[in-house]
């Protein structure tokens, strides 16, 4: 049996950015400098898998032995994308899997980015060793989400899609990191939107721990200590890094 890699490289496509990097996964941190281009306007396949290109390419790591994980904002299954949130619409329904593998020359993991940023704070971060269920909240372009009951991810769940009842729109529209941006809000303004959000959290699921990840959780203190919860909830320890680490943990896999 070969030997378990200890190093991988996760590609993270968001929104607004593509990032990239090297990782140690004894320690799950990044051990090369972090490649970062911007997502291509539009978000079409043919442009972010260019930019993928041009990110691994970057990075250096040639050898096709090391494993290499990609994640995508979208429900993904089976190697498909079956959303599309804050990408092209030509994603939905998409082979992306193997699209990615033809595409970059060799084989790859694919999987939802929130999903994987939260295997990324169960095996490194803030919510390892964590029992019961563990809801990871990414606030940035959206707003992605990860549930974990005892460090075992249920996937998709796509909980920044909850609807706003007889307001129109749904929770990431507002009260995404962009929603605060639109709307020009405060730090005490938008921790409003979010008591609205994490309360209809605790009320649908009455998880034991929230994780915060996104850009945003750079700055906890600036909005978590505004929020009243039943739940403890702490910032994410890999902030923007999560999802490189996790796609590229769960590519070793």
């Amino acid at each position: 049996m070969a030997a378990k890699a200890t190093l991988a490289v996760g590609v993270d496509i968001g929104g607004t950015g593509i990032k990239s990097g090297l990782v140690d996964l004894t320690k799950g941190e990044l051990v090369s400098d972090r490649v970062r281009v911007s997502t291509p306007e539009g978000a079409r396949p043919d442009d972010v898998l260019a930019a993928v290109h041009e990110v691994v390419k970057t990075l250096g790591v040639v050898d096709s032995s090391v494993p290499l994980g990609v994640a995508f904002p979208a429900i993904v299954k089976d190697g498909r994308t079956l959303s599309a949130a804050n990408v092209s619409h030509e994603w939905i329904g998409f082979a992306a899997e193997t699209f990615f593998e033809k595409g970059l020359g060799r084989r790859i993991h694919f999987a939802n980015d929130a999903d994987v940023a939260g295997v990324a704070e169960v095996r490194y971060g803030a919510a390892k060793g964590a029992k019961g269920l563990t809801i990871l909240t990414t606030l940035g372009t959206g707003i992605g989400s990860a549930m974990i009951y005892n460090g075992l991810l249920v996937p998709n769940s796509e909980l920044g899609h909850l609807q706003r009842a007889d307001h129109g729109g749904d929770a990431e529209s507002y009260a995404s990191v962009s929603a605060k941006e639109r709307a020009d809000l405060s730090w005490e303004d938008w921790a409003e939107r979010l008591q609205w959000y994490y309360d209809y959290l605790e009320f649908l699921f009455s998880p034991d721990l929230f994780v915060v990840g996104g850009g945003v959780s750079k700055n906890p203190e600036r909005f978590l200590p505004l929020l009243t919860l039943k739940t403890p909830i702490v910032p994410a320890k890999h902030r923007n890094n999560a999802g490189i680490i996790g796609a590229a943990a769960l590519a070793a896999d």
